[in-house]
């Protein structure tokens, strides 16, 4: 709580927050039988991912935004919780969901990280941090990252989340993240986005991606690629001699 200062009101004081944001992709063309399995399924994941996290509910508030959800964490819970170990719990919470799950309501989600100052107010909360997170959530590069992974969630961290969580955490995997502008009404940010695989498979680091051949051979280089073949060596003089008669013997001076 805040110390009371005179002649300011409580709630007009901007509080720290850690920042997650969640929406269903392509929820609203479902049948409304469908759309509540699919809260269902989403709230039950995203609890239990949380928890699994170490992000307790006590320190944590959630607000229902219909196909999705906003996650306001207190600064007591240290931020590689929510850029490390979730994401992976959040995915297999998806997935258990959609193993038992109608083809209806089955689940892949999009995600956002971020932090900063919250304001709260009789309905709720707001702030420039609130509405950053909620941008970077309806980015083209995060919504292109998730219909082309065969996985059930993509996320997207802010730049400051990466430079000072994701970067500096080994549990957060730095190199599935890969850099992208958000573009989004007014605001122009770069941020980074994942695409968690589906299952149990391990993330391939972007730049061993964009690395990779094809067919999986890693590539030549271009000056590797333009680099001569070693010239075969002519022997002359005795050294050719012995050669001849002996052809185990390299022709270059002994010990």
């Amino acid at each position: 709580m805040h110390e009371h200062m005179p002649g300011v009101p409580v709630r007009s004081l901007a509080v720290h927050r850690s920042i997650l944001c969640v929406d269903v992709e392509s929820y609203g063309g479902r049948a409304n039988w469908d759309q509540l399995a699919v809260r269902a399924g989403l709230f039950g994941a995203l609890d239990a991912a949380l928890a699994e996290s170490g992000v307790p509910a006590h320190w944590r508030t959630c607000e229902d935004r219909g196909d999705g959800a906003l996650v306001l964490v207190t600064p007591e819970v240290p931020k590689e919780r929510l850029a490390g170990p979730f994401p992976e719990h959040l995915a297999a919470g998806i997935e258990r969901h959609n193993a038992a799950a109608e083809p209806g309501a089955r689940i892949r989600m999009r995600a956002a990280l971020h932090a900063g100052e919250v304001h709260y107010d009789d309905r709720g909360v707001a702030g420039t941090a609130i509405n950053m997170a909620f941008r970077m959530l309806e980015a083209a590069p995060l919504k292109t990252a998730l219909r082309a992974s065969p996985g059930v969630l993509a996320v997207i961290a802010s730049d400051w989340i990466y430079q000072e969580v994701v970067r500096q955490n080994r549990t957060c995997r730095a190199a599935a993240y890969q850099r992208v502008r958000v573009s989004v009404k007014e605001t122009r940010i770069p941020a980074w986005v994942r695409a968690l695989p589906a299952g149990p498979a391990a993330e391939t680091p972007v730049a061993a991606a964009v690395s990779a051949a094809p067919g999986g051979a890693p590539r030549r280089s271009p000056a590797r690629a333009r680099r001569p073949a070693a010239r075969p060596v002519t022997l002359r003089g005795p050294a050719r001699e012995r050669a001849r008669l002996d052809p185990g013997d390299p022709g270059g001076p002994v010990g």
